[in-house]
């Protein structure tokens, strides 16, 4: 068994952040197998480098230990292109020029899994106008979600404990897979990084199990394996929201310099123990 835990150096790890890390960890570790770090700090605009440092001080301050560096997506940015360009030669990627404001402010954009599904409009562009705009105008990649699974078929994904399930990647509409900021997506960087690792077990949140049917559509699409997926329930403050980075209170950091035992709020997290105020929630 190989899991992975990916913070994202845009801020201070949480107690859902931990309890995502020690499930991850514990997994590994009962089955005799790996634990790896990755540092998702492809969006160079907010990724900070002492956010590094930090969230591997809080993994260690709750007892946890991985195996090897860890992976830093930011030095991965060859392999996005490569695979963005394999897509590309097949025709199922297409540049987008629309901006959030001309997606919101479209009557035909429906909401799906993942808010509004972008509406199509620069997918039918003449090659000619294409040209044209991508050197002027900043434009993300989009994925032709139809086509592609026109290609591809019925596809399913397996949720430890529950069995295959169907994946519904048209549900998400033509996702992006790179931004106009960012050399990649979530969605392309997280899915060719746990192929590349050979991640096993994917354990993560249950708010990314939508997601889900997207990256089973690129693994399909680019001859990658698929691994068991876990997803677990939500730690949500007392208005019963899930946390985010903004809650200053449930961070790593503030319970570390209150003084709490790491390794013992680990343990009770691994338990389902949590810390007054806060509960475990599926989405």
């Amino acid at each position: 068994m190989l899991t992975r835990f990916a913070p994202s150096p845009t801020g201070d790890l949480h107690l859902g952040h931990a309890y995502s890390a020690v499930l991850a960890h514990a997994a590994a570790r009962a089955a005799g197998g790996k634990f790896l770090i990755r540092i998702d700090d492809i969006d160079g605009s907010r990724s900070r480098e002492a956010y590094v440092g930090a969230s591997l001080a809080d993994l260690a301050w709750l007892g946890l230990d991985w195996d090897g560096e860890p992976l830093r997506q930011s030095a991965r940015r060859g392999d996005y292109a490569a695979a963005l360009d394999r897509l590309r030669a097949r025709g199922l990627v297409y540049p987008c020029f629309c901006t959030r404001a001309d997606i919101a402010a479209s009557l035909s954009a429906p909401h799906g899994p993942s808010g509004a599904i972008y509406p199509g409009t620069c997918r039918d562009l003449a090659a000619a106008e294409r040209e044209r705009r991508m050197v002027a105008q900043p434009h993300c990649w989009r994925l032709d979600t139809a086509g592609a699974v026109a290609l591809v078929g019925d596809l399913a994904w397996e949720e430890q404990g529950q069995g295959p399930r169907p994946a519904d990647p048209l549900a998400h509409g033509d996702i992006v897979l790179a931004r106009k900021d960012a050399p990649a997506s979530y969605h392309l960087a997280s899915t060719l990084d746990d192929a590349m690792l050979g991640v096993s077990h994917v354990i993560r949140g249950a708010d990314l199990i939508a997601a889900t049917d997207v990256h089973r559509l690129l693994q399909a699409l680019l001859d990658l394996p698929t691994p068991v997926y876990r997803h677990h329930p939500l730690v949500c403050g007392a208005d019963g929201q899930r946390l985010a980075k903004r809650d200053a209170a449930a961070s790593l950091a503030s319970l570390r310099a209150a003084g709490i035992d790491g390794r013992a709020l680990a343990g009770d997290l691994l338990g389902q123990r949590l810390p007054t105020g806060y509960s475990l929630r599926m989405p």
